[in-house]
């Protein structure tokens, strides 16, 4: 069964609209622990719009399940990384002023850059994982830099899924058998939904895990967080 880690940026991005603590993000996390979820995720950003950097912080002590910390390896997260120690840290090329991710990593382009941050993470007992784009060639590199699992990034599937289910799903069969052949773990992330998660999850072999934030947190307004953790779940067996 692939395992469901949940992004909860979109409750600290609510907390923060009012101040103060509410929605509490520790005693979300743990409910959405307490639902089934297998993980817990966050994305800090240089401005901390949404995830505090003290969240990271406070996460780590409550989070019983995987702990999953993604984001730009600038030099402020790193150090956030090595002090939280999460079971495992994605890498993702989002610029400063990014509002989501929108891109996966060269990793040929950046293979000096992503092996030395790869290296300093693996050295302290930290999964890596690195955001790439459904292309052959990035999968390769990924294996060149030394990460254990790459995330598939998943926005061309969800908007191609209504137009050609089959179609929208070719390239990310193809990277995963070509991360299988190189002994890569697959994640997968960005704007999977209800809707897609099932066709995705049943053609995508020896896919581990799905990180899922945005459509979840909204479908949960009408159905109910409990709720729909649980629908997660039953379309990922």
């Amino acid at each position: 069964m692939t395992k469901l880690s949940v992004n909860v940026n979109k409750i600290a991005t609510l907390r923060n609209a009012r101040g103060g603590n509410v929605p509490n993000l520790l005693k979300v996390a743990t409910d959405i622990e307490s639902f089934g979820a297998q993980g817990i995720t966050i994305h800090p950003r240089p401005d901390e719009r949404h995830i505090r950097y003290q969240d990271a912080r406070d996460l780590k002590k409550t989070v019983q399940t995987e702990f999953n910390i993604e984001g730009n390896p600038i030099s402020k997260f790193i150090d956030l990384v090595l002090k939280v120690k999460p079971e495992q840290v994605t890498l993702v090329p989002d610029s400063v002023d990014a509002i989501t991710s929108n891109a996966g990593w060269d990793t040929i382009k950046h293979k000096e850059f992503l092996t030395d941050v790869i290296k300093t993470f693996k050295s302290a007992g930290i999964r890596t994982s690195i955001f790439v784009d459904p292309d052959t060639k990035m999968i390769e590199g990924a294996q060149v830099v030394g990460t254990d699992r790459i995330e598939l990034y998943t926005e061309s599937y969800a908007v191609d899924y209504e137009k050609s289910k089959e179609k929208a799903i070719l390239p990310f069969v193809e990277a995963a058998k070509k991360a299988n052949e190189l002994g890569l773990g697959i994640n997968a992330g960005h704007d999977l939904s209800l809707d897609n998660i099932e066709y995705f999850a049943k053609n995508i072999p020896n896919l581990l895990e799905v990180s899922i934030g945005h459509a979840l947190i909204s479908e949960a307004l009408y159905l109910g967080l409990d709720n729909v953790v649980n629908m997660y779940l039953q379309r990922l067996k």
